[in-house]
């Protein structure tokens, strides 16, 4: 399955978006530094449907529209971005797919009001950044309405959690 990504430009923090099943996502071109896609220092191909809360993922080389997988490594080792929350059945999961705007509506809220449980701070108060994966129109009619919320930055990769940092 895949799904859509989104960075959200406007009032910081920004917020980027994971579509369903097939995952659309506009992944914030941070570069990758360091890791390879696959394979060594750690890095692990991981479905994006299989992320966890506190996953700590690569950005890829290339922005993907469509994200199927993603590299995730320990989070002490150089990293774009960490999961922070898994929002299931985003708009109590329509039956029909509900349509990107709704979707971005919906992630804005959900991922802003999760980030000081896992951060420790209002994001409008953090140094740290919030970003979205949410469920592409492919994925919703194969069951995916969840959206994945992501702490990120702008500058400065991460080089360790973000869970508790108050950054």
């Amino acid at each position: 399955m895949e799904r859509t990504s989104r960075t959200r430009r406007g009032t910081p923090p920004r917020g980027l978006r994971r579509p369903g099943a097939p995952v659309v996502a506009a992944v914030v071109a941070l570069g990758v530094t360091g890791c390879s896609w696959f394979g060594g220092d750690g890095t692990t191909s991981t479905q994006v449907l299989e992320l966890d809360v506190g996953d700590c993922v690569v950005t890829p080389e290339e922005v993907q529209a469509e994200l199927t997988d993603v590299s995730t490594v320990p989070c002490d080792t150089t990293h774009q971005m960490e999961v922070y929350a898994l929002v299931p059945d985003a708009l109590d999961g329509p039956d029909a797919y509900p349509g990107a705007d709704a979707l971005t509506a919906f992630a804005d809220g959900a991922c802003a009001e999760r980030f000081a449980d896992y951060v420790g701070v209002d994001y409008r108060d953090s140094a740290l950044f919030f970003t979205y994966l949410l469920p592409s129109t492919r994925g919703w009619s194969e069951g995916d309405t969840t959206v994945t919320c992501l702490a990120t930055t702008t500058g400065e990769p991460l080089t360790a959690s973000v869970a508790g940092s108050e950054r």
